[in-house]
């Protein structure tokens, strides 16, 4: 596995969450760290946070010239995340097309647009690690959109392998996590939630926003690992 020392790591969605949370560790490691988002505040109170050795901007990754500022205004890229997102999950018959459509564009597009725009800058060992979801293997529920935007996230994946060889392309498909995306969530639901994916994993329990940055710092740092999608879900993918 590589150093993270003085690596230049890049997390859009690096505000709050698991992008935070990757950030922290990266810091730790003794990387640069910069991060980007839509909402300058949160960014502010992360940049604070980690120390003089991160960076922050805005940026929509919904839109292109925005995403295209954002890189270039970066010398360089060696590892890239790229959580951010927001979207409208449920089931075929009861969403809107917009709706639908909506893990498509923040996720998928949002991802994929984020790679063209930082690939003039990823460095020839550097590493992408792009975001899906465990419901691309096993969908807990009738949110057809949802699952295919996973399951074409990490088909994206293996595809940007091949063409951005030598540099790393890999995905993380978590479960379901404890942390920022189900804190604003209304108790009852994320309590129903939560007992039906520990009824349903082999582990018996809900996930950590730290055991998602460990499978992320693993694949930015193992230089044999491409075109992988790692499911940090505790084995619910498995029953």
């Amino acid at each position: 596995m590589t150093s993270l020392d003085g690596r230049v790591v890049v997390v859009l969605g690096g505000g709050s969450g698991i992008g935070l949370e990757v950030a922290r560790r990266a810091t730790a490691a003794g990387a640069l760290v910069h991060l980007g988002g839509r909402t300058g505040d949160k960014l502010r109170a992360a940049a604070a946070e980690l120390g003089p050795t991160a960076t922050w901007q805005a940026v929509d990754s919904t839109d292109q010239a925005s995403l295209a500022e954002f890189f270039g205004a970066l010398d360089r890229v060696d590892h890239l995340f790229t959580p951010a997102a927001s979207y409208t999950v449920g089931p075929m018959r009861a969403l809107s097309d917009e709706e639908a459509e909506s893990p498509f564009v923040t996720k998928f597009w949002g991802q994929y647009h984020a790679v063209k725009h930082a690939a003039p800058k990823l460095s020839d060992d550097a590493s992408v690690v792009l975001m899906s979801g465990v419901a691309s293997v096993r969908p807990p529920a009738a949110a057809p959109a949802y699952v295919a935007c996973n399951a074409a996230i990490e088909g994206l994946g293996r595809g940007l392998a091949v063409e951005l060889a030598p540099v790393r392309v890999n995905v993380v498909s978590p479960g379901t996590i404890d942390g920022n995306l189900w804190a604003g969530r209304p108790a009852a639901a994320r309590e129903a939630s939560f007992a039906q994916y520990r009824a349903d994993t082999l582990l018996h329990r809900v996930g950590r926003e730290s055991e998602v940055a460990d499978a992320v710092l693993y694949l930015f740092t193992s230089t044999y690992t491409t075109g992988s999608t790692l499911y940090p879900d505790g084995g619910y993918s498995f029953r």
